[in-house]
C-alpha cells in the first residue's frame, strides 16, 4: 500500500504566494512565518505524489490549491474539491485544474480512482459521511489529520478540540478503525515525524506558537522557520502514538 519511494524536494511552493487571507488554520505557500506548516502538510503530497502518476484523482478539501498542483505535475488527473467559495475561486484562479465546488458528504462523481484528503477530516461534522462517499467512489484513498496524542495532549477521544477550526481529532487506532467501519481492507498507517535538523530544536512548535501570540518574532527562529523545507520531516510507519499526523492509506 505504501508509495514506493518518498521524494525529498528542497524547495517548496514559496514562488507561489497566495492571495486568500490567513484563518489561523488554512495553510498556504509564499508566507515565511507560515513555511514550518505549509511544509509538513507538502511533504505528505510529494510523498505520495508518484502513487497518483496516471490515476483519476479527486483532492477533497483542496484549499489554496497547492496540493492539486503538486499532484497534477506528478501526472494525475486531479479534481480540485472543495466547498469554501472563496478557496474555490482562488485556486482556479490560480492552477489550470478542474475545480468543483461540492459538499464532501456528497461528492458529485461517480468513480475515480482516489479520493485524497489531507488535513481535512478533522473539520467535517458529518465524518462518516464523507469517508462512505469515498468508499462508493474511488478504489483506494489517502487521509491525513493532525495526531490527537501529540496535537492536543491530554485530549479524549470524542471530546471538543481546543482549537476551534477543528470538530474532533484522531490517534492513530481509532482512525485505522473508522477506515474500517467505512468498508476499507487492506489499511496502512504512517506518520510524519521531525527530521534531525527540527529534532534538535525540540521546542519549535511551541517557540512559534508563542511568537505568533505575542506578534513579536525574534529574528532567529523567523529566519529559521522559513528555511524550513520538505526534506526537514519524515514519514514512517513506526511509532505512531509519537508522530506528529497521521497518514493512512486504504483501498
Amino acid at each position: 500500500m505504501a508509495p514506493a519511494l518518498p521524494p525529498t524536494p528542497r524547495r517548496s511552493l514559496e514562488c507561489v504566494p497566495s492571495s486568500l487571507p490567513l484563518t489561523g488554520e488554512r495553510t498556504v505557500p509564499g508566507i515565511a512565518r507560515e513555511q514550518y506548516w505549509f511544509a509538513r502538510h507538502e511533504v505528505v503530497y510529494r510523498w505520495l505524489a508518484p502513487r497518483c502518476t496516471g490515476q483519476r484523482v479527486v483532492e477533497a478539501g483542496s484549499g489554496e490549491g497547492y496540493g492539486a498542483r503538486i499532484l497534477h505535475q506528478a501526472g494525475a488527473r486531479v479534481v480540485a474539491v472543495d466547498y469554501d467559495q472563496a478557496a474555490i475561486e482562488h485556486s482556479a484562479a490560480t492552477y489550470p485544474l478542474p475545480h468543483v465546488r461540492a459538499n464532501l458528504a456528497a461528492l458529485p462523481f461517480s468513480a475515480v480512482d482516489a479520493v485524497v484528503s489531507l488535513q481535512v477530516i478533522e473539520h467535517l461534522w458529518d465524518l462518516r459521511h464523507f469517508l462512505a462517499e469515498v468508499r462508493r467512489i474511488a478504489t483506494w484513498t489517502c487521509l491525513s489529520t493532525p495526531n490527537r496524542l501529540t496535537f492536543s495532549p491530554g485530549l479524549r477521544r470524542g471530546e471538543k478540540p481546543t482549537n476551534p477550526f477543528h470538530v474532533e481529532e484522531f490517534d492513530a487506532d481509532q482512525l485505522h478503525g473508522l477506515v474500517r467501519e467505512a468498508g476499507f481492507r487492506d489499511i496502512a498507517m504512517f506518520g510524519v515525524r521531525h527530521g534531525p535538523r527540527l529534532a534538535a530544536r525540540p521546542g519549535i512548535i511551541t517557540e512559534q506558537i508563542e511568537a505568533a501570540l505575542s506578534g513579536t518574532w525574534p529574528g532567529e527562529l523567523e529566519a529559521f522557520v522559513a528555511g524550513v523545507r520538505t526534506d526537514d520531516f519524515l514519514i514512517t510507519d513506526a511509532d505512531l502514538d509519537t508522530s506528529l499526523d497521521l497518514v493512512v492509506v486504504a483501498s
